[in-house]
């Protein structure tokens, strides 16, 4: 079990590593592509940030921790630990594979994919997944848990929020600063967007970092090495901050790219607009537990932004490619996970 369990610590904190630089884009595209900021000093920035924003909250790691898999489901702790081990290698081979193409794709899509496929392949029914859980007495209910509630929801309409954001705040922009010049506008939000990028770096942090403190939490509570809680410990949260923060600052230069260049032109009030929008979503469905893909906020918050301009402004094919590879990458991770949780099961 001990060894299992350094396995995962291993896998979950390459995970978070490779979130950091795979996710660098999230926080700092707008502002490297509008030359606010150099290269360096935003990833410098964002990896501070990133770290402070993940000692801040646990309840997106409680959610992985407690709201998704029916432990009691699988036969023995050594298959959670298994369960466990195949999902990370899922998350890890896919986020790999779209950095390399230069595809901005949802780490947590990959995460929750490669759970819940290799889950119910080691189990061999979805009765391992907790699928919905009303709320206690005198909640609301969106404090329901469970999948339905607290990741399919907010996946799917979170980026559709970022891009109305996003195109809200550009358009109330343009309008209260139509009487001002183009040049006075560019100095003030070269200083302003080097606080909304600081904003969205301290967001992405809080809700990706729990991602991994979160499956860290489940393998130790399957070994009983949790001192009996149900929420990460302080040593599991550093750990996973620290590891994000290093991974921001190698940097993701491939997906900056296609974030800050290539889908639409930006100017820094495009690049405020954009960060302030998809930090306002982030932030929310953070405190309210729920983790959400970053990468798919700040695209579409991005995607919103140009489109109140005017809808050509957008690079649509590009869009499109980039929307596929989100459609595709839970069953994917879900294939790879059931097929690594199948041979753990067989063989060792």
């Amino acid at each position: 079990m001990l060894s299992l369990v350094i396995i995962v610590i291993i896998l979950a904190l390459s995970f978070d590593f490779i979130n950091g630089f795979h996710d660098t884009a999230n926080s700092i595209a707008t502002s490297v592509s509008t030359r606010v900021l150099s290269p360096r000093v935003a990833i410098l920035m964002a990896a501070v940030l990133n770290i402070v924003g993940a000692l801040m909250s646990h309840k997106v790691a409680a959610t992985i921790s407690n709201g998704i898999i029916n432990e009691k489901y699988i036969p023995d702790k050594q298959g959670v630990l298994f369960v466990v081990i195949a999902t990370l290698i899922a998350a890890i081979t896919w986020n790999l594979i779209t950095w390399y193409f230069g595809i901005p794709s949802s780490s947590s899509h990959a995460l929750f994919g490669g759970l819940i496929g290799s889950s119910v392949a080691y189990v061999g029914s979805t009765i391992v997944l907790k699928w919905y859980e009303a709320p206690e007495p005198g909640k609301m209910f969106f404090q329901a848990k469970g999948i339905l509630m607290k990741v399919v929801i907010p996946l799917f309409t979170s980026p559709l929020i970022g891009f109305i954001l996003g195109f809200l705040v550009m358009k109330f922009l343009y309008f209260v600063l139509q009487s001002f010049s183009q040049n006075t506008v560019n100095k003030w939000f070269s200083k302003l967007q080097i606080v909304s990028a600081g904003i969205m770096a301290f967001a992405h942090g809080g809700n990706d970092a729990q991602k991994s403190m979160g499956i860290i939490t489940i393998a130790l509570m399957a070994a009983d090495m949790n001192n009996g809680q149900k929420e990460p410990i302080f040593p599991v949260i550093l750990a996973c901050a620290i590891a994000m923060g290093i991974g921001t600052s190698v940097g993701g230069w491939k997906i900056i790219k296609t974030m800050g260049v290539n889908m639409i032109r930006l100017q820094p009030i495009n690049g405020f607009a954009a960060e302030t929008g998809a930090a306002a979503v982030i932030e929310t469905m953070t405190r309210l537990g729920a983790p959400v893909s970053t990468t798919h906020i700040i695209s579409t918050s991005i995607m919103g932004v140009g489109a109140s301009k005017r809808v050509s402004a957008v690079r649509w094919a590009l869009a499109k490619s980039i929307v596929w590879a989100w459609v595709l990458t839970i069953p994917i991770t879900a294939i790879i996970g059931a097929i690594i949780a199948l041979l753990l099961k067989l063989f060792i």
